[in-house]
């Protein structure tokens, strides 16, 4: 018996669940790297925000919850220029 969802080989389960990342509206994410593992599934990449992180392991969880999820995406960190750039 497999642990991934709905019995099937890990990379179909990962790729199933970067498909349900991108496609659901409260995610909407290209860039997230999906891996599977017995029992687990770990997120990896960036977004804007830490409520757009929460977001990912929520839709993930609804398509696979019998895997732990393991969320390793990172907030970006946006700030003000350091200095003025000239145009010239």
């Amino acid at each position: 018996m497999s642990d991934s969802p709905a019995g099937e080989a890990p990379q179909y389960s990962a790729t199933r669940l970067q498909q349900a990342l991108a496609e659901d509206p409260r995610t909407t994410e290209l860039g997230i790297k999906v891996t599977v593992r017995p029992g687990h599934v770990f997120l990896r990449g960036q977004v804007m925000s830490a409520g757009r992180r929460d977001k990912l392991a929520e839709v993930v969880g609804e398509q696979a919850p019998d895997l732990t999820i393991h969320n390793e995406v990172r907030v970006a960190e946006i700030g003000e220029p350091q200095d003025e750039e000239t145009l010239g």
